[in-house]
């Protein structure tokens, strides 16, 4: 009698790849500790500076914050300073001072995310389509020389422009037109659009390095096969340009998102007279007016470690929100 026999079942296939992964895995592994930075010893001792940097001026000074949650008297130090623990944070959650610092530090973050923030992508991206290098170079060498003034200068240059004792715009210009004298420096309707000129004549021209860098890196081969497709130069940016921009915009966006709360207390500072105060406090300024003119460290300090802790939120916030939506985000 015939007997049938079944045959065997195939053996499954071998993924080579995950073999050779986990290999490599126990051989890293195996290496000791002192072997590896011994190996890779010239790279660790380029990294110490920048360690002992951060450790030093970074990490150490946040136990100062300690003083946020006690009343801090100088002569007592940090350890006999009496604890009071959330008393400064009420104080400043239920102030007066609370509501109109908060509008004006987010009216300034949100022009800056409207208008300085596309400004270095849109520079970058016309510097770009700049076929003659000498051109190019000089260009980007023009806008580059703002970001390495002073906002003293800055500051000093704004009120020769805009001051109504002196300034050339607010008298000359305005004298052949047959229009008023007007005072932009001192009024509060002017402090904002000028903050946003100061930022974009400054930062805009370092700000395309980053945005040139990632444009360099688009292989030149892309637009030649899109130029055969017969795509023109709006469908060489939007399916090219962009796409290979887009990690860095990215990128650039969650760092800009954490200091959002942060105005820049330098220039906020000299550009603020007593006409323009309304517009003009934020949190950075604040914290300077408290903490070193009216000597509240404790109260100052909470203020500053809110916005510390706001900025942080921001940055896991956006770099989830990347994720998300499909980007690559900064962790």
């Amino acid at each position: 009698m015939a007997t049938d026999l079944a045959p065997n079942p195939a053996p499954p296939p071998v993924d080579v790849t995950k073999i050779a992964g986990r290999r490599r895995k126990r051989e890293a592994r195996k290496v000791p500790l002192g072997r590896d930075l011994y190996r890779y010893r010239w790279l660790y001792l380029m990294l110490l500076p920048g360690v002992v940097y951060f450790i030093l001026f970074k990490y150490l000074p946040m136990y100062g914050l300690t003083i946020a949650f006690q009343d801090f008297v100088p002569f007592l130090g940090y350890s006999d300073s009496p604890w009071v623990g959330l008393k400064h944070f009420e104080t400043l959650f239920s102030g007066p001072d609370f509501g109109r610092l908060m509008v004006n530090t987010l009216i300034l973050a949100l022009l800056t995310i409207l208008f300085v923030f596309p400004a270095p992508i849109v520079v970058a991206m016309m510097l770009n389509e700049l076929r003659i290098n000498l051109v190019k170079r000089s260009v980007q060498s023009l806008i580059y020389i703002p970001h390495f003034l002073s906002w003293t200068i800055v500051a000093s240059l704004t009120y020769l422009l805009f001051s109504v004792d002196f300034g050339v715009i607010a008298n000359y210009i305005h004298g052949l037109v047959g229009g008023p004298k007007v005072d932009y420096v001192a009024q509060s309707a002017w402090f904002r659009p000028l903050i946003v000129l100061q930022l974009l004549w400054k930062a805009t021209g370092w700000g395309t390095i980053i945005y040139l860098a990632a444009l360099a890196g688009v292989d030149p081969q892309l637009y030649e096969a899109a130029r055969v497709d017969g795509a023109g130069r709006w469908r060489q940016f939007w399916h090219v340009t962009l796409p290979a921009i887009r990690p860095t915009v990215v990128v650039m966006a969650i760092l800009t998102s954490g200091n959002l709360l942060d105005s820049g207390f330098e220039q906020i500072w000299l550009m603020t007279t007593s006409l323009n105060r309304s517009v003009a406090d934020v949190f950075d300024t604040y914290v300077y007016y408290v903490g070193i003119t009216q000597g509240a460290f404790s109260y100052a300090t909470a203020v500053g470690l809110f916005k510390g802790l706001i900025g942080v939120l921001l940055i896991f916030g956006s770099n989830w929100l990347a994720k998300r939506l499909g980007q690559r985000g900064l962790f």
